[in-house]
């Protein structure tokens, strides 16, 4: 059987996709921004059908919502529940290190050890806050890989969406920034020794730390640890 899938229009709808992704998560396109298929296929010079399907995969990865009578738009973040995220995921993280130790190849180190050459170097620039997210998750999508668990590279995966909407203000600020690259090295140490404990006990002790510095940006108390 022949497809009759235009080849063009996924093209089309895959730049479409990673063009708003990017918007959205570097924090041009911020929570509650209308995605109007008309306009924005305006904006992108490109016909209303690959745009369309772009959102909707927006939407099926939780970046974006349908909101009854407007329309889709940007996901709002609410600051409890991302509180409450990051509650969850710190253990996650934690288990996600201690496995990768146990596993990571010495050229998985490597990669590892020149990817966070790349975030001293980000910060020596002052680059754009899209760039420390790219390398952020880039950071942790390699250890999660070295863990070798499906499940739970899955499971953490359902929660990206959520906690980058919330951290382009976070990589704006040199000094937060600056936390959390030391904090990526903390991890890297323990990766490096073999030293599962130490590496888990660094990861819990990151994520901990962006949710407090997540309660101080957005006002709200830290309920609980």
């Amino acid at each position: 059987m022949t497809s009759t899938t235009d080849p063009t229009s996924v093209s089309m709808a895959d730049r479409a996709y990673s063009e708003l992704h990017s918007a959205i998560l570097d924090g041009r396109l911020p929570p509650g921004t209308p995605l109007s298929v008309p306009a924005l296929a305006g904006r992108l010079g490109i016909s209303r059908s690959p745009v369309r399907e772009a959102v909707q995969r927006l939407i099926h990865e939780g970046l974006a919502t349908h909101v009854l009578h407007r329309g889709a738009e940007v996901v709002r973040v609410d600051p409890v529940e991302l509180l409450d995220i990051y509650r969850v995921k710190a253990p996650l993280e934690g288990l996600a290190a201690r496995l990768a130790t146990t596993r990571m190849t010495g050229t998985d180190v490597e990669a590892l050890r020149a990817q966070l050459g790349e975030q001293d170097a980000t910060l020596d620039t002052g680059a754009e806050a899209s760039e420390f997210i790219r390398l952020d998750m880039e950071f942790h999508r390699r250890i999660r890989t070295a863990a070798g668990s499906d499940t739970l590279v899955r499971t953490l995966a359902q929660f990206d969406s959520r906690t980058h909407l919330a951290v382009p203000n976070l990589w704006s600020d040199d000094a937060a920034a600056a936390l959390s690259v030391a904090e990526h090295h903390e991890i890297f140490r323990g990766l490096e020794s073999g030293d599962p404990e130490s590496a888990e006990r660094a990861a819990v002790a990151h994520a901990t730390c962006v949710r407090v510095r997540l309660s101080r940006l957005h006002g709200v108390p830290v309920d609980g640890p």
